[in-house]
């Protein structure tokens, strides 16, 4: 196979697209650059052994730490193992920006694998990702409705828009927007932001579609010159046979189970009432197929919700704060069956977590967990140690959703670590750990700038694409058989974080400002609701959470402090019982539970690092006596002699009779020597 090779220009850097030369025996392979960031895209794909009722498609997403010319810092494993919080993230824009296009009669197993090859820390490797797994599924031949592409889009503060900023910018942009799309719509939107209005947004959507169409069309160029083959597959078909005879005995009991959620049972009783010679899982699809048109048919033609609600109505809430005696912050935030307990937790600065990343060595201060466990939706579940990658997902998107929230470390030293457990689910139970993580925080005394609540949206839209129906607050059946899933999180000024999948082959910008103007309703609503259990932050912290302090060191007394490999330091951690941190200006945080604790701390950091001032008066504890005076200690920073004449204003003949070793005694510093060792007196103490 010859090298196929396209370029072009996207904003300031050049985008290409290359195939023919790398994993030539993958069925298709593209290797993709802008700047000095290279991605591999590879995709694989077998025939299904047997029947089964959904698409298996894997997305993966590796990077190597090589790729910025990094080895690992661990001491005892420098191969990558399993993969990080933000592979899988980027894993999960990546499917949710190809899934809506591949057609729905085709259940080949497909795997799609991006690896990072080359990172140059400027342009990010999770969007060339994007762009480089929908040309190679095109030239695949696989039944893949693309192109798609995807940009990110930031905003600064004067509202222009910077087309892929910079990674590792110091720049701190209002909008931090990724965003993917094919030729009419966009099918992902994973956004955080600094609560800005929905106009703003809505103009960063459109700069991004104008620039995605760039991309679109320079893989429809690619493709026109490679020609691919198309890959033959035997498409799966609905058992019509098999659906009228659902039909005909179960529709009723059909419908009535998506609004009483008895579908488990129902789905029992038309297994056994079946002919074995169905297959089980052909009876699970149509089953579904049925639930599904049922429901769409439901809202669509006779406007009904599941629970009766109207379109722009929110479920019954219900909020309440200090669930928990011992946490240092902890909420119930619920809307209808959809339950969060959310529980903050504070720590010292120290405490916040290291990540090692193609990025390097990175800290991340503010943590947001979320937990989804199997009998939060009465299932039994295995996993219930390990985040899977929805758990992992819907977590980050809580996270930025309140970040830019976070007061600074100067003026609350804290690391800060939320987790939301879902207790019960019946849909939109990331946007409830949103709230749910406000209200923890508020309790917990952190200043947050403003509180933040979320909603999801949802849409049905009829075959022609022409009537449709956005729904707010959506629920279980109303995300699993419905178009779309807009999540919009934010305050009383703005938004502060927007994730968008979709089910069909793209949403318009039309139904998305729609969208977004009735969850500002909504968010706003939920807000003063939130607000009347809880209206600001408390002034203090948890008694049980720890203190922290703070004193100002010089910064060349730093490493006095710590001492050779952190011998001081470590002595004053044990002696007090407080944890300790310093950072590069010579701020010192001394965190503890205990006021005496830290009470402590402090003496013997000032006695370590304090500086001698000449005239100054001591107290301090004789260390030796000798025949010519005696040492005295006043702190482990200043010490000297006592000649025998400034002991007293008497001759002194024996040092021995006035001063004994581990007596104290105040002292006046009155100099030091040619060598620069400090000199005390007592007598001049004594007049003083």
């Amino acid at each position: 196979m010859s090298v196929i090779r396209k370029e072009t220009n996207i904003g300031e850097t050049k985008i290409s697209f290359e195939t023919g030369r790398l994993a030539p025996q993958a069925l298709s392979s593209i290797l993709a650059q802008m700047g000095d960031t290279v991605v591999l895209a590879t995709v694989v794909t077998r025939e299904p052994k047997e029947y089964t009722n959904f698409f298996p498609l894997t997305v993966e997403y590796l990077e190597k730490l090589y790729a910025s010319g990094i080895i690992s810092s661990s001491r005892f494993i420098k191969r990558e193992g399993r993969p990080s919080t933000d592979e899988i993230l980027k894993a999960r824009i990546i499917d949710r920006s190809i899934r809506p296009l591949f057609k729905e009669d085709f259940r080949n197993e497909v795997q799609l694998v991006v690896n990072v090859l080359s990172y140059d820390k400027k342009n990010d490797p999770g969007i060339l990702a994007v762009n480089a797994a929908s040309l190679a599924l095109m030239c695949a031949g696989i039944p893949f409705e693309g192109p798609v592409s995807a940009v990110i889009v930031g905003m600064d503060e004067n509202k222009n828009l910077i087309l892929n900023p910079e990674n590792n910018s110091e720049y701190n942009y209002s909008l931090e927007l990724t965003i993917s799309g094919t030729k009419t719509s966009i099918t992902m939107i994973e956004a955080g932001s600094d609560s800005i209005v929905e106009s703003d947004m809505i103009k960063a959507i459109e700069f991004a579609q104008s620039n995605i169409q760039k991309i679109n069309k320079l893989q429809d160029e690619f493709l026109d010159e490679l020609k691919p083959s198309k890959l033959e597959y035997k498409p799966t078909i609905i058992n019509e046979k098999l659906l009228k005879e659902i039909k005909e005995s179960f529709y009723k009991d059909i419908e009535k189970s998506i609004w009483e959620k008895e579908d488990r049972k129902l789905k029992e009783k038309i297994h056994e009432k079946l002919p074995e010679e169905y297959d089980g899982n052909e009876i699970e699809e149509a089953i579904e197929h049925l639930m599904k048109e049922s429901a769409r048919e439901g809202i669509l033609k006779r406007k009904i919700r599941p629970d009766k609600r109207g379109f722009d109505e929110i479920r019954k809430l219900y909020i309440d704060i200090d669930i928990l005696p011992r946490t240092h912050g902890s909420a119930i935030f619920q809307r209808g069956e959809t339950q969060i307990l959310s529980v903050a937790t504070l720590g010292p600065l120290k405490q916040q977590q290291t990540i090692e990343s193609i990025d390097g060595e990175e800290t991340k201060r503010y943590l947001h967990h979320y937990n989804f466990p199997g009998w939060s939706v009465g299932e039994l579940s295995r996993n219930l140690y390990y985040p899977g990658r929805r758990d992992i997902g819907h977590g980050a998107l809580a996270e930025r959703a309140l970040e830019r929230q976070i007061p600074p470390a100067d003026e609350f030293p804290y690391a800060i670590r939320v987790v939301s457990e879902t207790l019960s689910s019946n849909g939109s139970s990331s946007m409830a750990s949103v709230c749910g993580s406000t209200l923890s925080l508020m309790a917990a005394g952190v200043k947050i700038k403003n509180p933040v609540a979320g909603i999801a949206m949802g849409l049905v839209m009829d075959k022609n694409n022409r009537d449709y129906i956005i729904l707010t607050d959506i629920q279980g059946p109303e995300d699993h058989f419905g178009d779309m899933d807009f999540k919009v999180a934010g305050t009383y000024q703005g938004i502060t974080a927007l994730q968008m999948d979709n089910k069909l082959k793209g949403i318009s910008i039309d139904i998305l400002k729609e969208a977004l103007d009735k969850a500002k309703i909504a968010r706003e609503y939920i807000l003063g609701e939130m607000l009347k259990v809880i209206d600001k932050s408390r002034d203090n912290i948890s008694q049980y959470a720890p203190q922290i302090e703070r004193i100002k060191i010089k910064p060349e007394k730093i490493g006095e402090l710590i001492g050779p490999g952190g011998k001081m330091i470590k002595d004053i951690i044990e002696k007090s019982g407080a944890e300790i941190d310093i950072n590069d200006e010579g701020i010192v945080y001394i965190a503890s539970v205990s006021k005496e604790s830290r009470d402590k701390a402090i003496e013997l950091i000032l006695d370590t690092v304090q500086d001698a001032e000449i005239g100054k008066i001591y107290k301090g504890k004789i260390a030796k006596v000798t025949t010519f005076g005696a040492f005295v200690n006043v702190s482990k920073s200043i010490s000297g002699l006592i000649h025998v004449s400034e002991m007293s204003d008497e001759f002194v003949k024996d040092p021995n009779k006035i001063v004994k070793e581990g007596q104290e005694v105040y002292v006046k510093l009155i100099g030091s020597d040619d060598q620069g060792k400090l000199k005390f007196s007592m007598k001049q103490a004594k007049k003083d």
